[in-house]
């Protein structure tokens, strides 16, 4: 699978530009076997380095590699996956908080569609 379209990178890219704003993830990749959860927002002009939300066990921002997503090999023959469904409007400190709060990107993923947005980001 290809983890990033032309279009998903150039969202990424620009994000990338605008460094100090709280960005709505534009991709989530994920292992189809077991842990590893990530969220980008934004990729630098290396092509490579990701900023986002990661979970490998435990939610954390900071930055990880498209190349070392692109290079985990699993068994038969899968790899890190992106989800093609995956769409959000909520910014990614959202995201941190519940992830954060529920333990896990996935558990958070439940929180999150039950926020109204009317009334803030209080769950």
């Amino acid at each position: 699978m290809i983890l990033l379209t032309d279009d998903l990178r150039a969202r990424l890219l620009a994000n990338g530009r605008d460094r100090g704003a709280d960005h709505v993830p534009v991709v989530k990749f994920f292992n189809p076997l077991g842990e590893g959860v990530w969220l980008a927002t934004e990729l630098d002009a290396d092509g490579d380095t990701l900023f986002g939300l990661a979970d490998l066990g435990y939610p954390e921002l900071g930055s990880f590699s498209l190349e070392e997503l692109t290079s985990v090999h699993l068994p038969f023959g899968m790899g890190i996956e992106r989800d093609i469904l995956f769409a959000t409007d909520r910014a990614l400190s959202v995201w941190a908080k519940a992830a954060r709060q529920a333990g896990s990107i996935r558990a958070a993923e439940r929180i999150v569609i039950l926020i109204d947005p009317d009334r803030g980001d209080t769950f």
